[in-house]
C-alpha cells in the first residue's frame, strides 16, 4: 500500500507540474522509449548476424569449393560474410586485380559498419543530452518554487517541498533516459566492432581460399 501511495503521489507531482517541466518530462520519456526500442532492435539484429556468421563460416570451412558456398549465400541475410563474398565474386567476374579486391573488401566492411551502427548515434545523443535536459527542467521547477515563495511570502517546508520534489523528478527522468543509453551504446558498439573484426578475418580466409583455387586451376 505504501508503494502504491508513493506512486500516486509521484503521478500527482508530475500532473501538477508546470507546462515547461511537463514538456521536459515528455521529451525525456520519448527519448527513453526510443532508446529502449533501438537497443532491443539492435540486439536482435546482432544476435542474428552473429549466429548466421558462425553458420556461414562453418559452411565455408567444410565446403572445398567456394562456388558452392556462393550458391547459398543469398540465404544468409544478416551476416556481412555473405555480402562480402558476393562482392568479391562480382569483382572477380569483372577481372578486378588483387589491389582492387582489397578495395572492394574494405568498402564492404565500411558499408557494413555504417549499416550496423545506424541509429546508435541517437543513443550517444541521449546519453550526452538527457541529463542536461533533466537539469533544465529541475532548474525551471526550482525557479517556479522560489516565485511561489515570493508570492506567498513564506518559505516553510509545506510550501517548498512539493515544488522541489517536482523539479527533482526531471533530473531523475534525465538519468533514467541517459544511463541505459550509455550502457546500450557501449555494449552494442563493442559487439559491432567484434563482428567487423571477424569479417576482416573472414576476408583473409576467403582470399587465401581463392588464391589456392586459382593456383590449382593453373
Amino acid at each position: 500500500m505504501a508503494g502504491a501511495g508513493g506512486n500516486t503521489h509521484l503521478w500527482e507531482m508530475v500532473w501538477g507540474a508546470g507546462p515547461v517541466v511537463k514538456l521536459v518530462l515528455l521529451i525525456l520519456l520519448a527519448m527513453s522509449v526510443l532508446t529502449w526500442a533501438i537497443i532491443f532492435y539492435k540486439l536482435s539484429m546482432l544476435r542474428k548476424a552473429e549466429k548466421e556468421s558462425s553458420s556461414f563460416f562453418n559452411l565455408f570451412i567444410k565446403t572445398s569449393d567456394p562456388q558452392q558456398v556462393m550458391s547459398v549465400a543469398k540465404n544468409y541475410g544478416f551476416t556481412p560474410f555473405s555480402r562480402l563474398m558476393r562482392d568479391v565474386y562480382t569483382a572477380m567476374g569483372s577481372s578486378v586485380a588483387d589491389t582492387g579486391l582489397n578495395r572492394v573488401i574494405q568498402k564492404r566492411i565500411e558499408n557494413e559498419r555504417v549499416w550496423f551502427e545506424r541509429s546508435l548515434q541517437f543513443l550517444a545523443t541521449t546519453a550526452n543530452t538527457a541529463p542536461f535536459i533533466g537539469l533544465f527542467g529541475t532548474v525551471w521547477g526550482i525557479m517556479n518554487t522560489f516565485r511561489s515563495i515570493g508570492l506567498k511570502g513564506t518559505a516553510n517546508l509545506a510550501v517548498v517541498a512539493p515544488g522541489i520534489a517536482e523539479a527533482l523528478v526531471a533530473t531523475a527522468m534525465g538519468l533514467f533516459a541517459a544511463i541505459p543509453a550509455v550502457i546500450g551504446y557501449n555494449h552494442l558498439q563493442a559487439r559491432i566492432e567484434r563482428l567487423m573484426q571477424a569479417t576482416e578475418s573472414f576476408s583473409v580466409d576467403l582470399l587465401v581460399r581463392l588464391s589456392k583455387k586459382g593456383q590449382r586451376e593453373e
